[in-house]
């Protein structure tokens, strides 16, 4: 019943947007066609996740939600194109009914007009969405942060991480792409490098051919990892509860031949001239209903109230709800998960914005409460649609310095 529900509201929208191409198409076979190949996309997309396989997206797959997502953003900005026009004219005819006046030109016309305009506006998008897909997956952007503690102590003064988050292993089909951003990330030369979890989209079995790769990340304060909720293989279906924690087992054994320490419910300690920050890592913990494994009292049993505390937490709903709130101060939090929904618009210093916006309050980059910063990575990976579009693959580097924030 919902499916049908969907595909009706799905047909209006689209008998509605189709108003756009009436002056471009001609004849019933042009119609014909038009509404064809919206229901191949539908249709191939359904049968491709119904009956493939979940564990993997294959090309046929990816292909088919590209042609859905370029659908549907196109044909939204031509809803609201011809929408805004129709609310026009119905005023404009409101107007000249009132005060007896006529028009001196063709509203057919203008509304040929609205269509061709609204036809290039939404090839924008489309045009974006290719490039996307051919090149944003892989345009990966060094975004440099720093900030500023009172409480820091003196020998970590200037002390740089490099994070990373949301790999999804399973996505990658480029090698050369992929060292290429590893030999970025030890570019940045920092002292640790922190991995904020979803390693793979699902199984162990995706990060085997990139272990050698990865490998290759270097900090000399080490390098320390987290859970997300893609790792604990829970999307998938398994031959039994055996063989599901046999793939979570494999991944722990993955991330530590990699050379990440695996922090789960716990934490550690770095050291610098006698003094230390204390690094915590939960397992993951997510509103709604994602995974709640984190159990942050657990993690901090041997950490002091007043250590300065670097949190890592895959999922940013979990500092909005449990980590700002805490009776201990968690100076720092680093997360990701949300990717940006890779997809929306990115202009520094003007604008920032992204469907996902509505979904998560703190989605991407950093943010400041109660004293308390969080830094949400866009994610290295992406997951299901093979792209992105404005929202980039994101390695942050974040300085830390002594002292207020300069004025």
């Amino acid at each position: 019943m919902r499916v049908i529900l969907f595909l009706a509201i799905l047909f209006t929208f689209d008998l509605y947007a189709f108003q756009a191409f009436r002056f471009l198409i001609k004849g019933r076979w042009g119609i014909f066609l038009y509404f064809l190949v919206t229901a191949l996309i539908l249709f191939g997309l359904y049968w491709q996740v119904s009956n493939g396989d979940r564990r993997s997206w294959s090309v046929t797959t990816q292909v088919f939600i590209v042609a859905f997502v370029a659908m549907i953003v196109c044909k939204i900005i031509l809803i609201i194109a011809m929408f805004g026009e129709d609310i026009f004219r119905s005023l404009e005819g409101l107007y000249y009914k009132l005060s007896g006046k006529t028009t001196s030109y063709s509203l057919p016309s203008r509304r040929k007009f609205v269509s061709q305009i609204a036809l290039g506006i939404a090839a924008i998008p489309f045009v974006s969405i290719l490039y996307g897909v051919f090149k944003g997956r892989y345009n990966f952007k060094v975004l440099t942060y720093t900030l500023h503690f009172e409480d820091l102590p003196e020998a970590f003064d200037g002390y740089r991480i490099t994070q990373i988050s949301d790999i999804h292993s399973g996505s990658f089909d480029n090698k050369e792409k992929v060292e290429y951003a590893i030999d970025l990330i030890n570019e940045q030369q920092s002292d640790a490098i922190l991995f904020t979890g979803d390693m793979v989209n699902n199984e162990a079995v995706e990060m085997e051919p990139w272990i050698d790769s990865f490998s290759k990340l270097k900090a000399k304060d080490g390098k320390f990892s987290v859970l997300g909720n893609h790792d604990y293989g829970d999307y998938v279906q398994w031959e039994s509860p055996e063989v599901k924690e046999e793939n979570l087992n494999r991944l722990k054994e993955i991330q530590k031949e990699i050379g990440f320490d695996l922090i789960l419910n716990d934490s550690r300690f770095l050291e610098k001239n006698g003094e230390r920050i204390a690094l915590v890592g939960v397992e993951n913990w997510g509103a709604g209903g994602f995974k709640k494994a984190g159990d942050l009292n657990k993690a901090i049993t041997n950490v002091a109230s007043e250590d300065f505390k670097i949190l890592l937490s895959h999922d940013p709903s979990h500092w909005e709800n449990e980590v700002i709130s805490h009776k201990d101060h968690f100076h720092l939090t680093l997360s990701g998960h949300t990717h940006g929904m890779q997809f929306g618009i990115e202009i520094p210093g003007w604008i920032k914005w992204s469907p996902v916006k509505w979904r998560y309050k703190y989605w991407a980059g950093v943010y400041e409460e109660m004293g308390q910063f969080i830094n949400v990575n866009r994610g290295f990976g992406y997951l299901a649609f093979p792209g992105r579009v404005g929202i980039w693959p994101e390695i942050t580097v974040l300085e830390l310095k002594k002292g207020a924030k300069p004025v």
